[in-house]
């Protein structure tokens, strides 16, 4: 088994452990009624909002590119951003879809820096504007969270997303003679374009703006399916508890978030008492709306042109085509 089977193999493993874990902690009696009893008209919300969700990542990723000066067409762009949710159903975490949505830019024209910029300053404004709204909306749980210690943890991670994104923007200040190691010029790049996209509010606001907003209406998409399901849970509850479970999600350790997402979602609304097996059925059931919105994206990708761009961007690492770049 080559070494990135193997990886693969793990990941998938941990998704399939951790929800076994899960649903060996739960009536699955009583969970299977609960998703069969589930409300329609609030089910079809939640996919319109899912579909909304979907615009509004296209566009924030349009708007980050712009601003560095790199951007690609409006329709481009909607249709690379939406094959790339089709990968993230099959590879690990939001890295895998990231690495797609790299590869298919680099080979619509941008140079491959300008690519790994563009998806870089989208996800670090995207995680950003997570810590940030969750820090604002958090001591309106304070009167449900009892732990003293909880109540600190994301307005330092606030404090702490701020000074990393100051501390990316001064990387071109290393020492000149550093410049002959390809990396290092790829991080003065990054700091440039950090400055273009944070400094300058015409670009920064609407950039934010558009984040914040995505993580909003997951958190409906989210509440949606609650209300569907008679759990009882409130908007602020969604908005407060969701993007962390978000945050989590992106970490490259499970085949598209299955078994960390469900593990976070128990976790997170254990805390204003919904029971485990509602929490559990509530991940389920919004992994399974994620992958039926998505999954048309792979009959895009199969009849487009990108297919083979997308397919060498999951197969292949990104270190041969900057080998490539380097030469030229």
């Amino acid at each position: 088994m080559s070494k990135k089977s193997l990886v693969y193999a793990l990941k998938f493993a941990l998704s399939a452990a951790l929800v076994a874990y899960l649903l060996g902690k739960v009536d699955l009696s009583h969970s299977w009624e609960k998703a069969k009893n589930v409300d329609v008209l609030w089910l079809i919300a939640a996919s319109a909002l899912f579909v909304v969700q979907i615009f509004v990542g296209a566009l924030r990723w349009r708007a980050v590119t712009v601003a560095i000066e790199q951007g690609l067409s409006i329709g481009r762009m909607f249709r690379l951003y939406y094959i790339s949710t089709f990968f993230g159903l099959v590879l690990p975490g939001a890295v895998g879809a990231d690495a797609v949505r790299v590869w298919m830019t680099h080979k619509s024209g941008l140079k491959l820096g300008a690519a790994i910029n563009g998806v870089m300053l989208e996800r670090i404004v995207t995680v950003l504007a997570l810590v940030l709204l969750v820090a604002a909306t958090q001591p309106l749980l304070y009167s449900r969270i009892a732990s003293e210690g909880l109540r600190w943890i994301f307005p330092l991670l606030s404090l702490g997303a701020v000074g990393g994104v100051i501390f990316i923007m001064v990387l071109d200040r290393l020492p000149g003679h550093l410049n002959k190691w390809r990396i290092v010029r790829g991080i003065m790049q990054l700091a440039q374009d950090t400055r273009k996209l944070f400094l300058k509010p015409r670009h920064a606001v609407p950039v934010m703006l558009l984040a914040v907003f995505g993580h909003v209406n997951y958190s409906l998409v989210v509440y949606c399916l609650a209300r569907g399901l008679d759990i009882d849970v409130g908007v602020i509850d969604c908005l407060v508890l969701v993007p962390p479970v978000l945050l989590i999600m992106t970490l490259p350790i499970s085949i598209a978030g299955w078994g960390v997402r469900e593990t976070a979602m128990v976790t997170a609304f254990g805390f204003i008492g919904v029971p485990d097996a509602a929490a559990l059925v509530l991940s389920i059931l919004l992994g399974l709306l994620g992958t039926v919105v998505c999954l048309p994206a792979g009959l895009l990708w199969f009849l487009s042109p990108d297919r083979q761009v997308a397919r060498e961007a999951a197969s292949a690492p990104l270190e041969e085509p900057l080998e490539q770049e380097e030469k030229r």
